[in-house]
């Protein structure tokens, strides 16, 4: 067997597949970090399987099991690039990731206390933003999408990364966003942009949850844009039951992804379970 270095050539062209693959800007990031992070363990030292296994092992030491595994997705891709198909190491399973987090899991009282707080500060955009997301359940980097055409129309097409489809504005959602566009005097394009004319980007939206959460009551932790994509995936959930349709409306092509919008958190299983009532009294 060939001896297998990594060497910064290799690196930059596995870094230039994921771009030609249209990987997002924050995934590639991601992958080169993780696979830095890698290198820095292997050293000098030729790459085999059992290097990978003990640099498995030593992260099982240093980061929980959901870091491993994203960590360990980064490595994993790099070797399949490179065709080092027996240097792939497997992911972590773990009981724990079939519930959700509850101090994570944003409620719908929360969400509305949110909403509160984001019109008494006098922030019309994020309030608007915030509603987007929810009614809808788009991701943060297809909020560009959302234009004055597409208020108008009452859909808007999403094409990204080779993936085409519809995303339906409720009613209300679109009537709220045709009164801001005349308000806010927003022409054409998309309906939310910096002052720079710039759509908004998942960094500042991030940063302007969290300080709302201060504000509002709401548990930082709970405070990041996607979880209001998990919220709606969650309502749709429990007023549709049907799991199809939902991964449909999300554009998952893989259902399983879906299913992770839909866990219950740990207490809600704990009361289900209680509620079946299957244990004899003494």
């Amino acid at each position: 067997m060939a001896k297998r270095f990594i060497t910064e050539q290799k690196v930059q062209a596995f870094k230039q597949s994921l771009i030609d693959g249209e990987k997002s800007e924050a995934t590639v990031k991601k992958y080169m970090h993780d696979l830095g992070v890698f290198q820095n363990f292997a050293g000098h030292r030729r790459v085999n399987k059992e290097l990978t296994i003990r640099y498995k092992g030593f992260l099982e030491k240093c980061y929980m099991v959901s870091s491993v595994n994203s960590m360990l997705a980064g490595v994993n891709g790099f070797f399949k690039y490179m065709g080092w198909y027996d240097c792939v190491v497997k992911t972590i399973k773990s009981q724990e990731g079939l519930f959700r987090r509850e101090d994570r899991e944003l409620s719908r009282e929360e969400y509305q206390r949110l909403l509160d707080a984001a019109k008494a500060a006098g922030k019309p955009r994020l309030w608007h933003i915030l509603q987007v997301l929810c009614s809808t359940g788009i991701r943060v980097s297809e909020l560009r999408f959302i234009t004055v055409e597409a208020v108008l129309a009452g859909y808007a097409d999403v094409i990204l990364k080779g993936k085409n489809r519809r995303i339906v504005l409720p009613q209300k959602l679109a009537a709220l966003l045709k009164e801001y566009i005349r308000k806010y005097h927003v022409v054409k394009g998309s309906v939310f942009v910096t002052r720079g004319g710039n759509p908004i980007d998942r960094c500042n939206l991030y940063h302007e949850i969290k300080k709302l959460c201060n504000v509002a009551g709401v548990a930082s932790s709970k405070g990041f844009p996607h979880n209001f994509r998990h919220l709606f995936a969650c309502i749709y959930y429990e007023q549709e039951k049907n799991l199809a349709n939902l991964a449909d409306v999300l554009g998952h092509s893989n259902i399983n992804t879906t299913r992770i919008y839909v866990r219950c958190g740990w207490k809600k299983q704990i009361r289900i379970l209680d509620a079946m009532d299957l244990v004899a009294a003494v």
